[in-house]
């Protein structure tokens, strides 16, 4: 009887990454002339949050767009972040950008669902915590089920680990 093979769908962040997109940000800031005496800055808050801070709610968004640049030249997806409104607090505006991690129990339904929907036959998806374990007899078929899941436009930034 053949083995089974499998592979893991997990979200996850590149925490180092992350944070060389911020600090590239945030020296990016300091040297540039459009952003010189606008008080802006970009600091980590807390363990799964980036504030970002500036005296007008239009220098703030350019700092955002500096940030999200950054993070995709590093190949951290944009799905794993969640930015805030500019909030006005005293005499500057402040922006929360939350990083989100694991798949939430909606997102794995959902991606079960593709799977069972879409993909070939025999193939089992199993929700296991904050990820999706995929099993299948055939090798093939998992890489299919690879394919079509990064065709779709899910709201969460996939990866696919532990293949054997």
């Amino acid at each position: 009887m053949a083995a089974e093979s499998s592979f893991d769908i997990v979200s996850k962040l590149d925490r180092q990454e992350v944070d060389n997109a911020l600090q590239q940000t945030a020296k990016e800031i300091a040297q540039r002339f459009d952003f010189r005496g606008t008080g802006a800055s970009i600091t980590w808050s807390g363990d799964q949050a980036v504030e970002i801070r500036a005296n007008a709610e239009q220098r703030a968004k350019a700092v955002v767009d500096v940030f999200e640049t950054k993070l995709v030249k590093r190949g951290v997806s944009l799905k794993a972040t969640e930015v805030g409104e500019p909030r006005a607090s005293g005499k500057e505006y402040r922006v929360m950008i939350s990083l989100k991690e694991g798949i939430s129990t909606e997102d794995a339904k959902k991606v079960s669902k593709i799977i069972r929907d879409e993909g070939p036959k025999g193939v089992k998806p199993q929700i296991q915590g904050d990820e999706l374990r995929v099993t299948s007899k055939k090798k093939d078929d998992l890489q299919e089920v690879m394919t079509i899941l990064k065709e779709k436009d899910l709201d969460v930034a996939l990866q696919f680990v532990n293949y054997r």
